[in-house]
């Protein structure tokens, strides 16, 4: 294709893509974590099928910009405040992440071991959890990659290389959030706080991500550090 042949067009691609798999953090955090929860055998398959829709939803939702665009025009208006059928997706999904990640941290602190959890949730429930996740991120993160450029063929394969991406890690990071049960709580507040975010765009107070992801990276640095004082301390102990 002739827009290939253009170095901007290379450039808008990596950007796009990078921009892609960042936004594409929380999503993935919140399928390994309800993945994890599947019986052994089904967890790959449930980290692959919910990122596979991912996709889907994605590519579909970009070859609806021209309808998308409606989705932006004000239902009503309460005091100062403007609402569309963007804010209100926004808001459910900021409201559905906030209290499904509490429930999770709720449920490790209280019920510690209990592994009869495990068995309770169903594979399709878990699908169903991530289905509605991924409207909600796959709907921001389009509304975002719009922003960057108009060439549709750029944003569809700046989405597919991202979700490739992360389908050849998600079974990695999973596997780093299952065995460091720390990083899950983190992993649990960091979606709290994308979801608290949510809530403020909907109602049109924008806080710019990078201070988010910032302070999530930051956080999640400090944490990879303590567990690698901690494994070495408890060598030193064993060899002592």
């Amino acid at each position: 294709m002739e827009i290939f042949l253009h170095p901007e067009s290379w450039l808008a691609l990596l950007t796009l893509t990078l921009l892609e798999i960042v936004l594409g953090v929380d999503n993935i955090i919140f399928i390994s974590i309800v993945t994890n929860k599947l019986p052994a055998h089904q967890q790959a398959k449930g980290r692959l099928t919910g990122l596979a829709l991912a996709l889907i939803f994605r590519v579909a939702l970009l070859f609806g910009i021209s309808y998308m665009i409606h989705l932006v025009t004000p239902l009503f208006t309460i005091g100062s405040f403007e609402f569309s059928w963007r804010d209100l997706i926004l808001a459910i999904g900021g409201l559905f992440l906030i209290a499904k990640s509490t429930s999770e941290i709720n449920h490790k602190m209280e019920a510690p071991g209990n592994k009869k959890e495990v068995a309770a949730h169903s594979f399709y429930y878990t699908i169903l959890q991530i289905i509605m996740l991924d409207l909600i991120f796959s709907f921001d993160s389009i509304l975002t990659a719009v922003g960057l450029t108009e060439e549709l063929v750029l944003m569809v394969t700046a989405v597919v290389i991202s979700m490739i991406i992360m389908m050849a890690f998600a079974n990695k990071i999973a596997g780093v959030i299952k065995k460091h049960p720390s990083l899950e709580v983190l992993a649990l507040s960091f979606l709290i706080l994308i979801g608290f975010m949510l809530l403020l765009d909907a109602v049109h107070y924008h806080i710019p991500k990078g201070y988010i992801y910032f302070a999530v990276f930051f956080s999640l640095f400090v944490q990879v550090l303590n567990i690698k004082v901690r494994k070495s301390s408890s060598k030193l102990v064993q060899e002592s």
